[in-house]
């Protein structure tokens, strides 16, 4: 019995083989494949039209695969009408019961099932509570604000302990603060509740902060998957560069092995596997140009100039036209109190670094 469990213990939890889905003559997935671990928080992230949405969808039973399987807990669902699937999910726009008060529509799914009464009304004070709003259950959707119906649609999900959640871009509708504060209590509460969670957005931000790892889509494949810090330090092809954060791109060609030639310089790249003479294109993060003090003997320094200041707060996006990459301006992050100490404003000259090491380099 115990070797069985350690068995099932090392199978993921959900597990997608080949999906394809065809809306006539369009394809909108391509043979996908992934794994996601029990208790994971797994984020779909891509642009609008890139097939996150359908795969969550196909997941939930709500669209039916063209070709392929899927398998939740060892069991194939591929074919299960979503009441036989075991998950709870939230839409974007809530899909609360308007004529229902908070506690029954948290109740609804307990109700379904025929649960005891007594049994229900324990429930729904538990997770009122834990989603933060144990007063609430006498109110109706209309009386709450948006981030509050939001954990109400969490709390419904949750009510019949399903062991996957699924999440439809959950915090779009929200405006920024709340959006921010809502993430943080969604994630913490995965957390402690342990459930497999997955979640769609568009938000490259919210990928980054909330999930285990993020599955970059693009066209109905999947670009790259990874934990945030692979995705966004270490992409996998050009779009997920481009994606994932801000991103400066460089076109060059190779001239030496781990040696680019961009404009009228030589940088020195470590990541760089094309061969001499290919056209190439490097990706580097504003981070990755740093104009802290350079020494001598310093490689992958360049002369520049300000030409915009962009103020976000406790750092500034600096825009600037770098000698010898005419046509090919750069943007740095730079922090307020740095810009302050060197009186540094549009205009001003300055030597910046290029960090060998995080170029990112792909074939033109």
């Amino acid at each position: 019995m115990a070797q069985v469990r350690v068995e099932e213990a090392r199978q993921p939890f959900l597990r997608l083989e080949g999906i394809r889905k065809q809306f006539g003559s369009f394809t909108a997935l391509r043979s996908i494949r992934l794994d996601v671990s029990r208790g994971e928080f797994v984020c779909f992230l891509g642009p609008s039209g890139c097939g996150k949405t359908t795969l969550l969808r196909i997941i939930a039973g709500l669209e039916a695969q063209t070709e392929g399987t899927i398998l939740q807990g060892g069991r194939d669902i591929s074919a299960l009408p979503p009441a036989q699937r075991d998950y709870g999910i939230v839409f974007q726009s809530y899909a609360l019961f308007p004529n229902l008060s908070v506690l029954d529509n948290v109740a609804y799914g307990l109700v379904n099932r025929r649960a005891e009464r007594a049994a229900i009304a324990a429930r729904v004070a538990e997770l009122l509570k834990l989603v933060g709003l144990p007063e609430a259950g006498a109110k109706f959707p209309a009386q709450l604000s948006g981030g509050e119906q939001q954990r109400i649609a969490l709390a419904r999900a949750l009510a019949t302990s399903p062991g996957l959640l699924l999440l439809d871009e959950p915090l779009s509708a929200l405006d920024a603060i709340v959006r921010v504060r809502l993430r943080q209590e969604i994630r913490s509460l995965q957390q402690r509740l342990g459930v497999t969670t997955i979640m769609v957005t568009h938000d490259q931000e919210e990928a980054l902060t909330m999930a285990d790892r993020i599955v970059v889509m693009n066209h109905g494949v999947i670009d790259q998957v990874g934990t945030p810090l692979e995705v966004y330090r270490e992409p996998a092809t050009p779009f997920v560069a481009d994606f994932v954060g801000k991103v400066n791109m460089l076109a060059g060609t190779v001239e030496a092995p781990g040696r680019l030639r961009i404009g009228a310089h030589g940088f020195a790249c470590t990541s760089c596997n094309a061969s001499v003479g290919k056209s190439v294109r490097a990706y580097l993060r504003p981070e990755d140009i740093v104009a802290r003090p350079i020494v001598e003997g310093d490689v992958n320094v360049i002369n520049s100039r300000i030409e915009k200041i962009e103020f976000l707060g406790s750092y500034c996006l600096v825009r600037v036209a770098a000698e010898g990459l005419e046509g090919q301006p750069l943007t740095v992050y730079l922090s307020l109190n740095y810009l302050s100490e060197m009186a540094l404003a549009d205009g001003s000259p300055m030597k910046l670094r290029i960090l060998a090491e995080r170029m990112r380099v792909f074939e033109a």
